[in-house]
């Protein structure tokens, strides 16, 4: 009865937390008309705006630096900013910072509410993380507040005689421990095995599985080859009906009176300390313990201690321009015990766990699959503190002052949690993603986007956040085009709405150029050389997020990827359902499952996406509450794509429920399954061994989204969104080349629209055909180029694409060559002028100072051009190559055209170019990576640049001897191009 009460309440948290950010963020498909959509992408209103990590590093921040920040913000149409306390200027070889306030203190406050004045004055909206540094804790966490973890000690003893016996207490940390339980464990050769429990300390939540959102299925099963090693001392197999508890019959000096059966015991003493997390990354002195995630209690003495103080001093500002609190990424190890653990555990499982903690030291209770279901049991309730003790607290206390949360609280660290119960607390669910960087080069490293948009799909949440464009290693010097737009273009297709730069840092005035800056992060500040340039990059990403931010997703997959902790999602392109390419889907967990509800023979879930199929995942395990809902499915017409299940891997309900699981598995897939099938069951259908998206195809279902010209998933991909009766597809070029594509898109009886968020240009497609309700655009594609495709206006289905292309081809009809005059900034250490005799790239000239030069270059040319332009052709400016952030403005013949930072730098110069002498000025902006490599590496030299950063040292914080340097100016080839339409 206790767990069915417990399962209910936390069920109605949930629920409760869904029907209010449903009310609250939910997307009224009538909200928004066509031509304010239109408007608001050709002039995105802030409140569509990007957001930034404000790091306030070390406290080193002034009135002044904040003023000139948000200022800056502002002035780039920023939504808002959060503030983040944070160290880590020093961390891999970078260089000590001045201390400022620490975190929470009157005068840190005071900077604090000063940066909330300002921020109504701008109209910004604020946040900040509720902790300097990364994972709850600080200097004043004492060891009963700290994060907990289980620790034991064995003592064999022999029976027959009356024991009077000191037992020793268990290794502690911080002076702190806590007795459990003691047991007494009968052993003898009869029941030694060989056989042990894999991963133990993993599958016990000792430890984190690593950063990139891994697998964690595996700690279901047990494997014959341990990943890491066990803590097991010794190997048999206990009836657990034979444990002899002697809780009682220990005194508190540790003296045990047993009168001990005949036979070789182990006395086992189990208790609990404090695990030996510490916060990272925090300012000066706000160094300390972590808190402990699976106690109110915990949460309660935080937020009086450290967070109240600093509302009581915003005052006003709390609710009104102080909006959202925030959390890191679950990074403090592993643990697994907290005071009210052993009640907890049975209030939400339905048993007691005590005569199983003898597994906790390797010992098999009953047998392997009863010991890997208790451990599995064990997580689960670990994952369910940590939502409902932690981030449910969290969300309680913040609305109460009318304020949402946006912890990242779903990984990709896999923490003991389950990913999306946690972000069913979010009121905006927050991730991250990177952008390429030899830390984490890999895409499966670095995107982790769609376990958090499909948390707001199926809550109902509007904003899907992420700290954006994280790095270790790189410093200044990412290439805007190649390595952010394209992550920011990948992430958009996996759901994401709102960027927050990661980093923007504030740096006093007397911290020089470039600053302080963090140890990682691509920074983007009023620092940067190219900051004046930034709006035409910060735009685009606005005009985006304008669009998406207003869209209902469609897919037509909804996947179950299992009730297991630790429960993080990969990136999107994992696909474990087999969807792409050309199909769309949502992940889901325990949480939503148990609500989804069938409406006209879809799949519905509480936050109103609709599903054609939904599928179970691949390791055969699901919760016996799973099966049962799996079963109402399908009798309300469901589609269920998925092997039977052959386990539930869980103690709960006992050998009654594992037999009803049997049952109702056999019912539903029949006795015996071959390896591909499909099975009618009520008014659905159930089918397995295929893909979701061969099935789909099977079915006559087309693609949502198919390219003719590749059958690659990662070349290409899209996002679909309705925005009332608009369909809105957002479709990227992942490569770096120039591609032709014919799209098929499952849409008919619309005019297709092209949006481009590089211009904020909207036009109608000339080319395109309509055939079996869908209708093909052919698309030209740039580099890493991104474009919307809005089907609008109603049009006849018959009709027909009056020309055969929608996008020009380029012909050259100029090389724009020899000599150009070169203007440097002397401020910066350059020549004010210098001839080029013809392009090159900056560090392979002779002259040290252009060498290591960071900053604007004038590029002058005079040019004779000798075709005379013709009123019916475009004539078009292409610069070649730009290094090494890629930022340019080009002025030709008087006329200002703007700024170019995305590949292939081509602007229409139609209406200024002239037949005979043109006059070209081109403006470069390299970052500052180069010219503080010359400052380390001279530093007898006149300094220029000043920062903590040193580039000499490798992304690990290893010194290195050389410094490479990063290609710089303009260095094309430079031509006049001819537009040619086909």
């Amino acid at each position: 009865m206790k767990t069915n009460l417990c399962l209910l309440f936390a069920l109605f948290l949930v629920f409760i937390s869904c029907k209010t950010q449903s009310d609250k963020n939910i997307e009224n498909p009538h909200a928004i008309s066509y031509e304010d959509l239109v408007s608001n992408f050709q002039s995105p209103p802030g409140v569509t705006g990007v957001n930034c990590w404000w790091w306030w590093l070390n406290g080193n921040v002034t009135q002044e630096t904040i003023t000139k920040d948000l200022e800056a913000m502002k002035s780039r149409n920023f939504q808002g900013a959060m503030i983040f306390d944070a160290g880590g200027h020093n961390q891999r070889g970078n260089k000590d910072i001045p201390n400022g306030p620490l975190f929470g203190s009157d005068d840190w406050s005071e900077l604090f509410v000063f940066a909330m004045d300002e921020a109504k004055r701008l109209g910004l909206e604020m946040g900040f993380n509720i902790q300097s540094g990364w994972n709850l804790g600080g200097p004043r966490v004492t060891p009963k507040y700290a994060a907990k973890q289980i620790t034991f000690s064995e003592t064999k003893v022999k029976g027959w005689e009356k024991i009077s016996k000191r037992i020793e207490q268990p290794n502690t940390r911080d002076d702190f421990y806590k007795d459990v339980a003691v047991l007494a464990l009968p052993v003898s050769d009869k029941n030694k095995t060989t056989e042990t429990i894999s991963d133990l300390d993993y599958k016990l939540g000792f430890h984190e599985l690593g950063g990139s959102a891994p697998d964690c299925r595996f700690l279901l099963f047990n494997e014959p080859k341990t990943r890491r090693p066990s803590n097991n001392q010794s190997t048999f197999i206990i009836n657990k009906d034979e444990i002899i508890d002697l809780t009682s019959q220990m005194n508190s000096d540790g003296i045990l009176n047993w009168d001990a059966p005949a036979g070789e015991w182990v006395v086992m003493r189990i208790g609990y300390t404090c695990t030996d997390a510490h916060v990272s990354t925090s300012s000066g002195d706000w160094q300390g313990r972590v808190l402990d995630y699976m106690s109110t209690d915990a949460f309660d003495f935080y937020w009086n201690d450290v967070v109240e103080p600093i509302f009581e001093k915003a005052g006003a500002h709390v609710g009104t321009t102080l909006k959202y609190m925030e959390t890191d990424s679950w990074e403090c190890g592993g643990m697994n015990w907290t005071d009210k653990f052993a009640e907890e555990f049975t209030n939400y499982r339905g048993y007691d766990l005590k005569n199983y903690l003898p597994i906790v030291a390797g010992y098999i209770v009953n047998d392997i699959n009863t010991s890997n279901a208790f451990l599995a049991d064990f997580r689960k309730t670990i994952g369910d503190l940590v939502a409902y003790n932690h981030y449910a607290r969290f969300q309680e206390y913040a609305h109460k002052y009318n304020m949402g949360i946006q912890p990242e609280s779903a990984g990709p660290h896999a923490g003991p949690m389950d990913g999306i119960k946690n972000y069913g607390f979010n009121d905006i669910v927050m991730s991250e993603f990177w952008s390429p960087s030899p830390h984490r080069p890999l895409d499966e490293n670095r995107f982790f986007l769609k376990q958090a948009s499909s948390a707001a799909h199926i809550y109902g949440k509007k904003i899907v956040g992420a700290e954006s464009f994280t790095t270790i290693g790189p410093h200044w010097n990412d290439e805007l085009w190649r390595d952010q737009k394209s992550a920011f273009d990948h992430e958009i297709c996996a759901g994401l709405n709102r960027m927050y730069f990661h980093t923007f840092t504030a740096s006093p005035p007397e911290m020089g150029l470039p600053g302080q800056e963090y140890f990682a992060g691509t920074h983007v500040n009023p620092q940067v050389t190219w900051w004046n340039q930034s709006g035409a990059f910060i735009d685009y990403m606005h005009r985006i997020q304008s669009i998406v931010q207003e869209g209902k997703f469609v897919a037509d997959v909804l996947y179950y990827y299992g009730d297991h902790v630790p429960n993080v999602f990969p990136y999107k392109h994992s696909d474990p359902a087999g969807v792409m390419p050309g199909f769309d889907y949502d992940v889901t967990d325990e949480t939503i499952f148990l609500q989804l509800k069938m409406r006209n023979g879809k799949i519905v879930v509480p936050g109103g996406v609709e599903y054609r199929v939904l599928v179970l995942p691949d390791h055969n395990v699901l919760s016996l509450a799973i099966l049962r809902k799996v079963e109402e499915l399908l009798q309300n017409g469901a589609t269920v794509l998925g092997n039977k299940p052959e386990q539930m891997v869980s103690v709960v309900g006992g050998e009654k429920a594992q037999q009803e699981f049997k049952t109702l598995a056999d019912k539903i897939w029949g006795n015996t399954v071959s390896a591909t099938g499909e099975k009618n069951y009520a008014k659905g259908t159930v089918r397995w061994g295929v893909t979701a998206r061969k099935y789909l195809l099977s079915k006559g279902i087309l693609p949502d989204f198919d390219v003719a010209e590749s059958d690659s998933k990662k070349d290409f991909d899209y996002i679909h969104y309705t925005v009332g009766e608009l369909d809105v597809y957002f479709v990227t070029n992942q490569t770096t080349e120039r591609r032709k594509i014919n799209c098929s898109f499952r849409v008919s009886g619309k005019q297709p629209e092209f949006w481009d968020a590089l211009t904020g240009e909207i036009r109608s497609a000339l080319a395109f055909s309509q055939k079996n309700e869908v209708t093909t655009v052919p698309l030209t594609l740039e580099p890493c180029q991104a474009i919307m495709v809005v089907f609008n206006q109603p049009v006849s289905t018959h009709k027909q694409g009056s020309e055969t292309t929608n996008f020009a081809d380029y012909k050259t009809l100029q090389k724009i060559s020899g000599e150009w005059k070169v203007s440097f900034d002397p401020k910066l250490g350059g020549p004010a002028s210098v001839l080029f005799p013809e392009l090159m790239d900056w560090t392979k000239h002779e002259d040290l100072d252009i060498k290591y030069y960071s900053g604007e270059a004038v590029y002058t040319k005079s040019f004779t051009f000798q075709n005379k332009p013709q009123d019916d052709e475009f004539y078009y400016l292409e610069l070649g190559s730009v290094k090494d952030v890629g930022i340019a403005e080009v002025t030709i013949n008087g006329q200002y055209k703007g700024i170019l930072w995305t590949a292939p730098f081509r602007v229409d110069i139609t209406n200024e170019l002239k037949m005979g002498d043109n006059q070209l000025e081109i403006k470069v902006v390299n970052s500052w990576y180069n010219r503080v490599a010359g400052d380390e590496l001279y530093p007898s030299e006149k300094q220029i640049t000043k920062t903590n950063i040193v580039l000499s040292h490798d992304f690990r914080g290893r010194p290195i001897t050389n410094i490479p340097l990063e290609p710089s100016g303009l260095l094309g080839p430079v031509v006049i191009s001819e537009a040619i339409m086909k």
